[in-house]
């Protein structure tokens, strides 16, 4: 009897401690037992797509419009908020200005000709993004939201550029900026677990300036809204549900040893550094083929992984040469990647093409992976 009841026992104890896990609790993550091939939907030549794929659970990668987003606003415990490099967006303070209704289109003119991505000039750099992801220290783009409304400045937002229609883009090349998207006057203050934004239209008065509050949600790095629509969207996964994002990029661009401010890319990759992933390059001496498939686990090197930029692959895989009119773009045949993901485990990559292989059509990106 005395057995019976201590076999009673234990099976309720076990079926407690199962019902303690809620249905919605994230699973423990498993490493694939094997590799895969990847076929990126960026969308062709015009790159509309923004991918964002977990390595773990590749077959169902997140896919949005690059234009389905302006802004991020982070949920962690600092008050930052992010804009949409995808679309070559820009912020400038407005000098003096402390009443949104004040601001018209004739008063910031001068600043629409600067607050601009691609003009070889250092000095862009100040109405972007950090291009290295690192915007809880950053001091270009938005600044930090402060506690004291007043303390927090009223912003020129250049939209950026619309998705081009497409059409006839040429073999290899990519047609990334269509129409401009307009300009927006705004303003962002703390909310109670959050964030309030104040924005409208250059000339907008008052009973057109539309509010909107924004709460952090823990289970994501970032919470993103649409200015155009006035409703925030789901962009990338969870925190932890995303290893690797294809897309375009405002970068920093260089002319020999000097910086010249910020510049459009296509066919880009980021990493979720903010959670902790990390990659980087390994050079292959002699065919690529022999050197991806003998390296292995113990062949890692901890010192060369890269977590503070989330450009660590960016635009390294792949290069274009030529001119307008005779493009040649590829993919490196010299080197792959390895990658740690958000659980922790090791993989290793290796890019296949950028291209459709029929066509020459850019937009069209193939990479294989393996766990290590």
């Amino acid at each position: 009897m005395m057995k019976y009841l201590k076999i009673l026992s234990l099976l309720s104890i076990m079926t407690a401690t199962q019902s303690c896990l809620s249905a919605d609790d994230d699973p423990v993550a498993v490493r694939p037992m094997t590799g895969s091939e990847v076929n990126v939907t960026l969308g062709g030549a015009t790159e509309p797509n923004q991918v964002w794929i977990d390595l773990s659970e590749h077959e169902n990668p997140n896919i949005n419009k690059r234009t389905d987003w302006d802004l991020g606003f982070y949920s962690g415990d600092d008050f930052r908020v992010s804009i949409n490099g995808s679309l070559a967006m820009t912020v400038i303070k407005i000098p003096n200005a402390t009443d949104l209704n004040k601001v018209k289109a004739n008063n910031v003119e001068s600043l629409k000709e600067i607050a601009q991505v691609g003009t070889f000039d250092a000095e862009n750099l100040k109405y972007i993004d950090n291009p290295n992801g690192d915007f809880l220290k950053q001091t270009t783009g938005i600044d930090a939201i402060k506690a004291n409304d007043a303390d927090n400045p009223i912003y020129l937002v250049n939209m950026g550029r619309e998705i081009p229609a497409g059409g006839n883009v040429a073999a290899g090349t990519v047609s990334l900026s269509g129409d401009e998207r307009g300009w927006k006057k705004m303003q962002i203050l703390r909310a109670p677990n959050g964030y309030k934004i104040r924005y409208a239209d250059l000339n907008a008065e008052n009973e057109n300036i539309k509010e909107y509050i924004i709460t952090k949600d823990p289970e994501y790095n970032f919470t993103f809204f649409n200015l155009k629509t006035g409703t925030p969207v789901k962009i990338q996964p969870k925190k932890k549900k995303w290893d690797l994002a294809f897309t375009t990029f405002t970068n920093e661009v260089f002319m020999g040893a000097n910086s010249a401010g910020s510049y459009f890319y296509a066919d880009f990759i980021v990493t979720n550094t903010l959670n902790g992933v990390g990659a980087y390059q390994v050079n292959a001496t002699g065919s690529l083929d022999e050197a991806y498939s003998t390296f292995k686990l113990k062949d890692v090197d901890p010192s060369k992984f890269v977590f503070n930029d989330h450009r660590a692959i960016g635009d390294k895989w792949r290069t274009t040469t030529g001119t307008s009119t005779n493009p040649t773009a590829f993919v490196y045949s010299d080197r792959f990647f390895v990658l740690k993901d958000a659980e922790g485990f090791y993989f290793k990559l290796r890019f296949n093409t950028m291209k459709n292989s029929k066509s020459g059509e850019r937009g069209f990106t193939n990479f294989e992976f393996d766990p290590l």
